[in-house]
């Protein structure tokens, strides 16, 4: 597989044409009934309508024979007859021949959606979230698209081609070099487009994806955009990445009015050679006046096919780039996995001499030791960049440690594997995904085999049962995209309630009520209490009250932990925890300050760095 790649970022791989054709084909093996019925019924459909070219052929000698007007009567009713079969059969040809398509996207895009939802995160965020979403959306709706539209024309075209040139020949051999004249134009079209038109649709692709990746960036980001005052930075991002994107396009287009430019050139010579060889057999009495105008009408019928055969190697040259992205993702090796997993004993969590470096020669985690007893609840702290979320990313498993041991449970993480470790920990954000359909089963994500009663306890422990009772339709409403809109707190009651369901040793909750606000902060540092009820937490803590409520405290600084012990014992030592206490408790002596904890947080942050 190749892949192309650019500053920044490290793009999901696209799959070679060898690599494309061979899934393809595995996918047509799948459904060869289905294909083989396709071919045969468009092959009869143009076969029928072939017969038009003679018919009229005929009908012309007639007229020149002078045989009268009853000697058209045959003729007429056969092209009557013609007609109306040979529109049933290409009707019947390309709805199977959609269908086929259809069929086959959906396989695809089920293997392509199956690797997609079990790509390891790091390598989702090492491609840049808008390298996969445009993957997702932009390259299976034109392949879609292609499959609908293109694909009934293109094949409806090649057999056409195929069955006139046969025609033409059986009329007289001697058309078919006639005809054969406009072929080299028609080669040598193709072999100046597609070469050219490749890696421009590819680039189109990938300029696409990074549009998006930015769009992403700067909407998702705008809060913090503002505050920075990135406004002008971020625009100037947008504008050249869709600047990029349409000159890319406009190359596409030039080679588009060139492609069609030497079509014209290929028809013009075409035709003229077969009128030029009419003439002559007619001349000579070799074929009949007739013969010679149905050969004309044969290559005259051809113009349509061969410019929608060779316009659609446009739609194929685009739909075959996506098609590329989309099997360069579903032939993705499955993570490896060890031969015999261990099995976690408990719930506790060890890191000894943990370093880690999303950019070589850039640490962001230096030498860190850290043991959690099994149930225990450790919260850790410090300022952004201090090297809290990594930490939590690398015991759930969605980074590989640069260096050191992850032990949960008393087994290495290594031995594991990647689905022991997603067993064994479970990690929430505070970017909750609520997905669309009814509540119930939003939840049994979690636990598909969950009974109502065991839903309605995980909701009841987590305090959202109330609220989720008091919907239209109860457990049963449909939220997410289209349906019910939950607020923050509640999604992140949704998650915490999914976490209960899938009863992991260990649970690490990053910044998880930061979104909330301070009373729903409060509500669900509640909720996130009784969550972790029974298993071991660690609480990336974005209020210092969660952090209080904690076993013990874990202050980062820099990568490195600097501190570590109750928040009692924390706040007698009088170091950089009792300095962040302290802050904070300042921050609460003002009086009516709506915005207090957030106030907190800032002084908090100042006071580490």
């Amino acid at each position: 597989m190749s892949g192309t790649s650019t500053p920044g970022r490290e793009l999901l791989p696209i799959a070679t044409g060898a690599q494309t054709l061979a899934v393809v084909r595995g996918l047509l093996r799948a459904h060869r009934l289905l294909a083989v019925s396709a071919v045969t019924v468009l092959v009869v459909g143009t076969g029928i309508g072939l017969l038009t070219a003679p018919l009229l052929g005929r009908v012309v000698d007639l007229v020149v024979e002078r045989r009268g007007a009853g000697s058209l009567t045959l003729p007429m009713v056969l092209l009557v007859t013609v007609a109306v079969a040979r529109g049933v059969a290409t009707a019947a040809g390309r709805s199977l021949v959609a269908r086929l398509g259809e069929t086959v996207l959906a396989s695809l895009r089920e293997q392509f959606i199956g690797r997609a939802l079990r790509l390891p995160l790091e390598r989702v965020e090492k491609a840049g979230s808008g390298d996969l979403t445009s993957r997702v959306t932009n390259d299976v709706t034109l392949i879609a698209k292609a499959v609908r539209q293109a694909l009934p024309d293109f094949s409806g075209a090649l057999v056409t081609i195929a069955l006139t040139l046969v025609g033409l020949t059986v009329l007289d051999w001697r058309f078919l070099p006639a005809v054969l004249l406009a072929v080299p134009i028609h080669v040598l079209t193709v072999r100046w487009y597609m070469p050219r038109a490749t890696p421009v649709y590819a680039e189109h692709r990938v300029a696409t994806g990074g549009l998006q990746h930015q769009l992403l960036d700067s909407v998702g980001g705008v809060r913090t955009v503002r505050a920075f005052r990135l406004n002008g930075r971020h625009a100037d991002l947008l504008e050249r990445r869709s600047q990029e994107s349409v000159d890319i396009a406009l190359r596409g287009i030039r080679l588009v009015s060139g492609f069609f430019s030497r079509l014209n050139l290929a028809e013009f010579v075409g035709l003229a050679s077969v009128l030029v060889t009419g003439f002559v057999l007619v001349d000579n009495g070799a074929v009949s006046i007739g013969t010679a105008t149905a050969a004309a009408l044969y290559f005259h019928s051809l113009f349509n096919p061969i410019n929608a055969a060779l316009f659609l190697i446009d739609d194929a040259q685009s739909a075959g780039a996506s098609l590329a992205r989309l099997v360069g993702v579903s032939n993705l090796p499955p993570e490896r996995e060890p031969d015999r997993p261990g099995v976690p004993v408990d719930g506790s969590v060890k890191v000894a001499s943990l370093s880690h470096a999303y950019v070589p020669g850039h640490p962001v985690l230096r030498e860190v030791d850290l043991e959690v007893r099994s149930g225990e609840r450790v919260a850790l702290v410090g300022a952004s960049g201090a090297g809290k979320t990594t930490l939590a990313k690398l015991i759930a498993g969605v980074h590989q440690p640069s260096d050191g041991v992850i032990t949960l449970g008393g087994v290495d993480a290594r031995e594991l594997g990647p689905v022991g470790i997603r067993r064994a920990v479970t990690l929430i954000s505070q970017e909750v995904h609520v997905f669309a359909g009814p509540l119930a089963d939003d939840l049994r994500l979690a636990r598909p085999q969950a009974t109502d009663e065991e839903l309605r306890a995980a909701l009841s422990r987590v305090g959202a049962l109330a609220w989720v009772e008091a919907l239209p339709d109860g457990p049963g409403t449909v939220v997410g995209e289209g349906g019910h809109r939950l607020t923050v707190s509640q999604a992140q009651q949704l998650a915490l309630a999914r976490l209960v369901l899938a009863d992991p040793p260990v649970a690490i909750l990053d910044e998880a009520t930061a979104d909330a606000g301070s009373a729903g902060a409060r509500t669900l540092e509640a909720a996130a209490l009784q969550a972790l009820e029974g298993r071991t937490g660690l609480i990336v803590a974005h209020r210092l009250p969660q952090a209080a409520t904690a076993d013990r405290v874990v202050v980062l600084d820099q990568g490195r932990v600097v501190e570590t012990g109750t928040h009692e014992e924390l706040v007698a030592a009088g170091g950089r925890y009792a300095a962040l206490w302290a802050a904070w408790s300042d921050t609460r002596r003002q009086p009516q300050d709506a915005n207090a904890d957030d106030a907190a947080r800032a002084a908090a942050e100042t006071l580490e760095t």
